[in-house]
């Protein structure tokens, strides 16, 4: 039904749908809103309660104490195995729904970087994929200790901080919930895992708030040609890199597009600079209409591994050996690209990959 342009949702969906789309309405209100609700609730807490704002100084003592703990490989919890597999997750995988899919089996002893791309609005493939056990990651690369990397302004904030580390694993390892900084990537590539893992595969989204301003429905724009420090760590690590691409990732919602020079993005690269995050202006669809809203697009998203790159151990790369690299990434990454289309977007013949921003 479409009243005044906005086409409604009709009254008789499946209550299984109706739980996918609130789980990931429910994902996007903490990832939006949490740095800013995690400060509010503290202040509040601090100052107008009598008994629970003594909890909250000895929380804060203790995030004081576990500051670091995002670049040491995450936090142990046994709780966040079930976490990983709860209804929650499943519900949110199966309302786009997700896909994950590997091309080649990687050897369960070796170090990997998954350099995922596009990274589209807010990276849903990733968080799905890699981000939970839904989609059986640990099934298709056993003996893989799997960790996601995100923003590591996320581990700054008194209560929301808890989110991104609630999607560790089990206590006997950790898996995910690490920053995204050099110093954190650097020591999972050089730290071996925990029994019972003998390998690790660290997932990397490298193109961050500026590739988001770049996601518009039908494009594939990656800024991966201005990212080189990733091949850098990979060398002086020796760790193999493995190219992961997410299609349909950018067609989940749209946004005010302003390209490079214009007003628009000036005014958000100074305030991407400022904040660390993109102001982006976008729109998906509502609880109970399409048209317009922060939920994003019920549309299939497939990520797909491929082929490792193997890379020698060099403890100091010099810049000619950092541009052999990641120029052969990019072939890599462009390969992927034009195999895989044809299987899992509908524009295959005229889509493109678009290194060179």
């Amino acid at each position: 039904m479409e009243i005044l342009g906005v086409k409604f949702a009709p009254l008789n969906i499946p209550l299984q749908r109706r739980l996918q789309t609130l789980a990931v309405a429910t994902w996007i209100f903490i990832f939006a809103f949490g740095d800013f609700l995690g400060y509010i609730l503290t202040a509040y807490l601090l100052l107008y309660t009598q008994t629970i704002r003594y909890f909250v100084l000895l929380y804060l003592l203790w995030m004081y104490y576990d500051w670091d703990t995002c670049n040491r490989g995450g936090r142990s919890d046994s709780l966040t195995k079930r976490m990983r597999n709860g209804a929650f997750w499943r519900y949110f995988c199966n309302y786009f729904p997700l896909k994950l899919v590997k091309t080649v089996d990687l050897d369960p002893t070796k170090s990997y970087l998954f350099i995922s791309v596009p990274h589209g609005i807010l990276s849903m493939g990733v968080i799905g994929s890699f981000g939970t056990d839904v989609l059986g990651c640990k099934k298709l690369f056993p003996g893989l200790d799997i960790r996601t990397i995100t923003l590591d302004q996320h581990f700054k904030i008194p209560l929301f901080r808890e989110c991104p580390y609630l999607l560790d694993d089990d206590s006997r390892t950790r898996t995910g919930g690490c920053a995204a900084n050099a110093k954190s990537i650097e020591y999972l590539l050089s730290t071996p895992p925990k029994s019972p893992y003998t390998g690790r595969a660290t997932i990397l989204v490298i193109g961050g708030a500026s590739e988001s301003m770049e996601s518009m429905p039908g494009t594939y724009r990656t800024i991966v040609k201005r990212r080189k420090g990733f091949v850098k760590l990979a060398l002086k690590h020796g760790t193999s890199i493995v190219p992961v691409f997410s299609f349909g990732e950018t067609d989940l919602y749209d946004q005010v597009y302003g390209p490079e020079g214009s007003t628009l993005r000036r005014i958000q690269n100074y305030i991407r600079n400022f904040i660390g995050l993109a102001p982006i202006i976008f729109s998906g669809r509502g609880f109970f209409q399409y048209s317009f809203g922060l939920i994003p697009k019920r549309l299939p998203v497939t990520v797909v591994v491929g082929n490792p790159i193997e890379l020698p151990k060099i403890e100091v790369p010099t810049t000619e050996q950092i541009d052999k690299y990641h120029k052969k990434f990019m072939e890599h990454l462009t390969e992927l690209f034009e195999t895989q289309k044809h299987n899992y977007i509908k524009n295959a013949e005229t889509a493109t990959l678009e290194v060179n921003l």
